[in-house]
């Protein structure tokens, strides 16, 4: 076996989430941050034959950047080798207990959808950039009643900067307020959904992979 570009770039982002992960048998991967305020679900086209655990997933990463062309095989125990197709050469990688690792079992499902909307790829990309190059560490998803407006800025200083872009109509009104360090998905297009207890959806319309990110308890709905 080896990793599609797909299931790579999906593994590089998980472990901007949370560096440890438990891998099921199937198609499915999961992973959940330390502080448990973020899950994402992802469907791969490879189907892992067991269960096993890596305890540092950016190091099992580079570990597949050693070679150019790579063969996984699963040794049915505690360890996966990983040998270089075109050598004599091979990592045999040990495999993590799951009693150290985060993990979750089961997909959320929100009691409530008390907004849906959509954000595009590149208001998600300038929303992320100007919370960046502006030092920004919020996230606001607003609602007036007519229009819906995400905006970035620093909830603790009155005289913050703000970046805000108008994404979409409302009858609704509310206030949805988020820490934007948890704010890790894959660059794409967005179906959301914001529930009254305190919990969002996320769901990438062009990838299979799916986030659940926690509404800060402060938010107004």
């Amino acid at each position: 076996m080896n990793l599609s570009a797909n299931t790579i770039s999906v593994l590089k982002n998980f472990a901007d989430i949370n560096e440890n992960i438990l891998f099921k048998p199937g198609k499915t991967l999961k992973t959940v941050s330390n502080s448990r305020t973020v899950m994402a679900q992802a469907d791969i086209q490879e189907e892992m034959p067991q269960e096993f655990g890596i305890y540092n997933l950016n190091e099992l990463l580079r570990a597949f950047d050693l070679y150019q062309k790579y063969d996984i095989n699963f040794n049915g125990g505690q360890s996966m080798t990983i040998k270089d197709a075109n050598s004599k050469s091979a990592i045999k990688y040990f495999f993590s207990d799951k009693s150290v690792l985060s993990t979750i079992e089961k997909s959320i499902e929100l009691p409530d959808k008390y907004v849906t909307f959509s954000l595009k790829k590149d208001d998600f990309a300038n929303l992320m950039r100007a919370s960046v190059q502006l030092n920004l560490p919020d996230i606001i998803v607003e609602g007036d009643g007519s229009k819906v407006v995400i905006k970035t800025l620093d909830r603790k200083s009155s005289t913050s900067n703000v970046y805000d872009i108008e994404i979409g109509s409302t009858d609704k009104t509310f206030k949805a307020m988020f820490k934007k360090e948890n704010f890790k998905m894959i660059p794409g297009d967005y179906d959301i959904a914001i529930s009254k207890a305190k919990i969002s959806h996320f769901i990438n319309r062009s990838a299979n992979i799916q986030y659940w990110i926690a509404i800060e308890p402060d938010s107004e709905f």
